[in-house]
């Protein structure tokens, strides 16, 4: 007998949207502003004599703005309307600390609150399906918590580890132990459910670039290719950290981005993929805007970040923010990142999402 029908939530999986979020972080810090510049302010090129992107050489959008020559492969996904810019987004009172930013980003918190579950999380906790969220990274993210999420990053081990998981519970467990036995059955159903989804079909082959962000997009289109319900994957590339010499770093990680972004497009429309996938960037902050002596820039606050789907309404969304009244040589965020989560929540996912009540929806999806 096949495994799904019997577990729980697959009975009813209609209720399930079949749309895809794919969270992709920039892990250390993306340089917002030398990604999305704005290539007509003198402010700008002030600020950075040495690493500033030149208007020649930018690949140019529109109302000011234009795009990393290394995001060039992306300009056909913009030309078409299927590419987006969130501007200036962050948040109050910015921590630059990697650890505590990437964490207010993730649980979606305040910048004084520390919440021990990421922001997906909660909206997902309702779902009563074994498998609901995947990360191909190291970690979770803003799955973090919950019980129908799982860190695939070796995707043979995780399996062969289910397998060798006791789950007989003892006869008199406390509470906790039951806890974690109830969470290692679930991760065991959902392990069992993709083995099973994966060895009955004959999925189609992807090629993606042989990069670590090209691996995590091939795996991701090969696990949408089963039909599970999976409403969450999530990706990362780094490190963009670039105290000093950023400029080939940076151009290096951006032209990898750049490039896997592309080739997913191409192939989630050969598989009839696109119109139900959105890839959306996030990082811990962006960077100062002058740069420092090591021709890098160091730890900022606000930073604008891409959306890309068959459901996008491209453009420039949101203000970017002021180079001239800087806050200690920092932007002032411009947009509320929780803005951005209420929206994808909502009009994306389709999922209630009343802690973010008190921020509209941007019209950046259909």
């Amino acid at each position: 007998m096949p495994l799904w029908p019997v577990l729980p939530g697959l009975a009813t999986s209609e209720r399930f949207s079949a749309r895809s979020l794919i969270l992709l972080e920039l892990k250390g810090g993306n340089d917002g502003l030398n990604t999305l510049i704005p290539v007509d302010d003198d402010h700008y090129y002030r600020a950075r004599p040495t690493i500033a992107i030149k208007k020649s050489e930018a690949v140019l959008l529109n109302d000011g703005f234009g795009m990393h020559p290394a995001l060039l492969s992306l300009k056909p996904i913009w030309t078409e309307g299927d590419l987006a810019w969130i501007m200036g987004l962050g948040y109050p009172t910015p921590n630059r600390s990697h650890f505590r930013s990437i964490e207010i980003w993730e649980t979606g918190s305040d910048a004084s609150a520390y919440l021990d579950s990421g922001w997906l999380a909660r909206l997902l906790a309702h779902l009563d399906y074994p498998l609901t969220g995947i990360s191909l990274d190291n970690d979770l993210g803003p799955l973090a918590g919950h019980t129908g999420s799982v860190v695939l990053h070796r995707q043979k081990l995780f399996t062969q580890q289910d397998k060798r998981r006791k789950t007989d519970s003892p006869k008199q467990a406390n509470t906790s132990l039951k806890h974690i036995l109830a969470v290692r059955s679930r991760t065991t159903a959902a392990a069992q459910l993709l083995e099973e989804r994966i060895s009955s079909m004959n999925l189609v082959n992807v090629a993606m670039p042989k990069t670590p962000i090209g691996n995590q997009l091939r795996r991701v289109l090969e696990l949408q290719q089963t039909g599970l319900p999976i409403s969450v994957f999530k990706v990362s590339l780094g490190s963009f950290d670039t105290h000093a010499a950023q400029a080939p770093t940076h151009a290096r990680l951006l032209d990898q981005l750049a490039d896997a972004l592309c080739e997913y497009t191409r192939q989630a429309k050969r598989l009839g993929l696109w119109k139900s996938s959105l890839l959306v960037t996030y990082s811990e902050f962006g960077r100062r805007v002058s740069e420092n002596g090591s021709s890098g820039t160091d730890h900022g606050t606000a930073a604008p970040h891409l959306i890309i789907g068959g459901a996008v309404r491209g453009g420039l969304y949101g203000k970017h923010p002021d180079l001239v009244h800087l806050n200690n040589g920092d932007f002032s965020f411009t947009l509320d990142f929780r803005q951005l989560y209420g929206t994808l929540a909502r009009k994306w996912l389709n999922i209630d999402a009343d802690e973010y009540s008190d921020y509209p929806d941007l019209a950046v999806v259909e």
